[in-house]
């Protein structure tokens, strides 16, 4: 195997030995002279004025050096939103960084205090008086929106942000010609529950201000470094040019760390008044109660179906909680991110999409591993197993029955979403030969008769990545990479994205080495810093590789072709004869007359006999937006077994097959599937915030927020299609949520398989499967 073969090799992660080691540096790892530190009152309500404030003792506590509530940032913008819907856009929802005549939320921030330790800084915050009026709280979603609910914003007069509710009479006429055809309509209720997105490493900040530059640096452990920066400096009133954001080692954000949070912005306004570097770092129990929240959302759904199984219709009626406040995207999760795939891998002819986005006294929600495509595949899987329940058919079959087809490809969804590529099928067959499916349901019948409850459970998902289509957003969200090559022949690759655990640090090198002919380990790659590398939109909804990769492969590919004009001088060549192969640059026909890829390297960077029309040197900068998004699929398949005496859910098999496109990494592929699947499969099983009617937080620790451990979950049994996309230059799609999205409606089906019920809603707890067993 030559050097060349770097794309699809299964290379060890770079970043690992000094992740695994202790030599990484997170947030909470930097330390400045003279650091002060930031501790933060919070609501111990879901909702309450706010009569009086009084912070005197605690400004008077030894080692305290400020005390600010919302009346010291009047001057402050209000947390950034990317597209206000609705009343939102009139003031709904918006808010400063502390709370001001209202708290909305339990753990809503009060008050702040900076003292020179962490510990006296708590000390000082519990000397905070504040005298709250409680008052009722809206928690149920659907109750929040009636009238006569608490209301979290009076001059609104409603929770309602924004409804989306177009006629009915096309969707109605359908549904009533497959009845009189002899067919079905079922309908189902559903509800995905709120989740804590619980990274393994809480939100943190450290500002920095500068007073003879004026320059204000910022560490944090956020997903998108130049966002965070720009947003910060338009919201504090800083010139841009003078914050420099850096993203040090991140451990886990999973979409939480997406947003900007009002703890950012007030260390960075309190490092400038003061002086003096300030720093925060949350603790648990802030993170599960102030960090977004993902999901709650409740939909009504009514599929139609011919007495085949055919589809002929799908209605969704979507109620998404968007918790006390609007951040970042929250408003759009369920309609810009989850509506356009609400009819997945399914050739479905007439879908109608309605909406009401609510506010309650619960944290704000934004994205959470999938953002809004989980939501929207679980409608999709569970009308599906309906539909099949409903006619005695197999859920496999009905599946292949409804697939898009090879050939539709490009194919526009009737929710009026573009799919690049698919072949949805060879998926689904990979899946049932991989578990065994025949001889699983032939297993199946057995353990019923023998009394046992097993259940077997599909899920043939889709989802939508790399996001950045021009005008698909208020801004052009591009990504970036500026490589240059040393006169050694290292290659640094400064890449706008901003990767936190997916491997682009060796994905990337993949990329660029294979283009460049050398070994990855001459390829360095360096992110995260706002002064080094270019601009850059950030990284979710798995794009970082299908636009960032991209940025670095048009990067590669236009230096590669300056290299082989500098080649061919050296070689008395045509530069159209010039090959690049294992490092070295010949001329075609006669691969013994060579230069080596450092040699070239050299002679650009210090030779003063360059061609006249060589500019010296070897580095560019490229900005790649795509044209349209990537469409990954896969089928995942869950098989559980459950105890009838304790409710107890076993699950025996997980198998997912999952198609991303091109692999650059095969490993690191696994490794992103193997999360997400932990993680869908959380969400199944026995993740959910749960409120008290009050507004109180019951799942403020991890005693009580239940997390899966790897002991609790079977051997994952992977594999793979490969249909790459036209939509990139590399023909990748993306697979950092894949495993999330997947497997959880596969496990929701497996379960109610079992039971022989039409729904349950999740998680799928003991008790509540007791219950059921027991009232059947």
């Amino acid at each position: 195997m030559g050097i060349a073969a770097s794309i699809g090799t299964p290379i060890k992660r770079r970043e690992d030995p000094r992740l695994i080691t202790g030599q990484a540096t997170y947030v909470d790892d930097i330390k400045l002279s003279g650091m002060l530190h930031m501790a933060i009152l919070r609501s111990p309500y879901g909702h309450a004025r706010i009569n009086s404030i009084n912070t005197e003792a605690a400004k008077k506590h030894p080692g305290v050096k400020a005390v600010y509530t919302a009346a010291d940032f009047t001057d402050i913008g209000t947390v950034a939103i990317a597209v206000p819907l609705g009343e939102i856009a009139n003031g709904m929802g918006l808010h400063g960084p502390l709370a001001s005549g209202k708290v909305r939320f339990f753990g809503d921030p009060v008050a702040v205090v900076i003292a020179h330790d962490r510990y006296v800084a708590r000390d000082a915050r519990d000397l905070i008086e504040v005298d709250y009026e409680p008052l009722p709280a809206a928690i149920d979603i659907e109750a929040a929106m009636q009238p006569g609910a608490p209301l979290l914003y009076e001059e609104f007069g409603t929770n309602v942000a924004f409804g989306m509710h177009p006629p009915t009479d096309e969707i109605d006429k359908v549904f009533a010609q497959t009845i009189a055809d002899g067919g079905i309509v079922i309908k189902q209720r559903m509800y995905n529950q709120r989740l804590a997105p619980n990274s393994m490493e809480t939100r943190g900040v450290v500002a920095d201000y500068n007073k003879s530059s004026k320059t204000l640096t910022v560490w944090a452990s956020s997903q998108n470094p130049h966002i965070l920066r720009n947003i910060l400096a338009a919201l504090i009133g800083h010139p841009q040019h003078q914050v420099h954001v850096i993203v040090p080692e991140v451990g886990g954000g999973f979409g939480s760390k997406i947003d900007i949070y009002p703890e950012e912005m007030i260390a960075a306004v309190a490092a400038r008044k003061l002086g003096k570097p300030v720093k925060w770092i949350e603790d648990r129990s802030e993170n599960i109660a102030v960090t977004v929240h993902g999901r709650d959302q409740v939909d009504y759904v009514e599929v139609a179906a011919t007495k085949e199984g055919k589809i002929t219709g799908l209605k969704v009626h979507g109620i998404s909680d968007l918790g006390a406040y609007c951040q970042l995207f929250t408003d759009v999760i369920m309609i810009a991110f989850g509506f356009p795939v609400s009819c997945g891998a399914y050739d479905i002819k007439n879908i109608h999409l309605s909406a009401d986005i609510v506010f309650t006294n619960k944290a704000p929600t934004d994205a959470y591993r999938g953002a809004g495509r989980p939501e929207a595949t679980f409608i999709t899987e569970r009308a599906i197993d309906l539909v099949a329940r409903e006619l005695g058919k197999d859920p496999a079959e009905v599946r292949r029955l409804n697939f898009i087809q090879p050939d539709q490809f490009p194919y526009k969804s009737a929710a009026g979403a573009v799919y690049d590529s698919g072949n949805y099928e060879a998926a689904l067959d990979k899946a049932l030969s991989l578990a065994g499916y025949q001889s699983l349901r032939a297993e199946q019948a057995q353990k019923r008769a023998e009394g046992k409850l097993m259940g077997i459970g599909l899920s043939s998902y889709i989802e939508i990545c790399g996001f950045g289509p021009k005008g698909s957003a208020p801004i052009g969200l591009y990504e970036s990479a500026r490589i240059r090559v040393e006169q050694s022949g290292t290659v640094m690759l400064y890449t706008g994205s901003s990767p936190h655990g997916q491997g682009e640090e060796t994905t990337f090198a993949q990329i660029v080495a294979d283009e460049f002919s050398i070994s990855p380990d001459q390829v360095i790659v360096m992110h995260g810093d706002t002064d080094s590398t270019p601009e850059g939109r950030g990284t979710y909804g798995s794009r970082t590789t299908a636009v960032g990769g991209s940025a670095a492969y048009a990067a590669a590919v236009r230096l590669k072709e300056k290299m082989k004009q500098i080649a061919s001088h050296i070689l008395e060549a045509s530069p159209s004869d010039v090959t690049l192969e294992d490092g070295k640059f010949s001329v075609a026909g006669s691969p013994q007359k060579s230069v080596s890829f450092a040699d070239v390297a050299a002679t650009a960077n210090t030779s003063n006999t360059l061609h006249p029309s060589i500019e010296p040197g070897l580095e560019t900068t490229v900005f790649w937006e795509p044209e349209a998004c990537t469409f990954p699929f896969g089928t995942h398949i869950s098989v559980v077994e459950i105890d009838k005496e304790t409710g107890h859910v076993e699950l025996t098999r997980m198998i997912a097959v999952d198609d991303c496109g091109r692999q650059i990494n095969p490993m690191l592929v696994e490794g992103q599937v193997h999360g997400g699947l932990a993680q869908g499969i959380g969400q199944a099983m026995i993740e959910g915030v749960i409120y008290g009617d009050d507004g109180q937080l019951l799942t403020a620790t991890l005693m009580d927020y239940a997390m899966p451990l790897a002991s609790e979950l079977p051997h994952f049994e992977l594999a793979s299609t490969v249909t790459p996309t036209t939509v990139n230059p590399i023909g990748v799609k993306g697979v950092g949520e894949a495993g999330t999205i997947g497997s959880t409606p596969a496990v929701a089906n497996a379960v109610i398989d079992a039971l022989g019920v039409a729904h349950l809603d999740m998680p799928y707890t003991s008790e509540k499967i007791w219950k059921v067993i027991h009232q059947k």
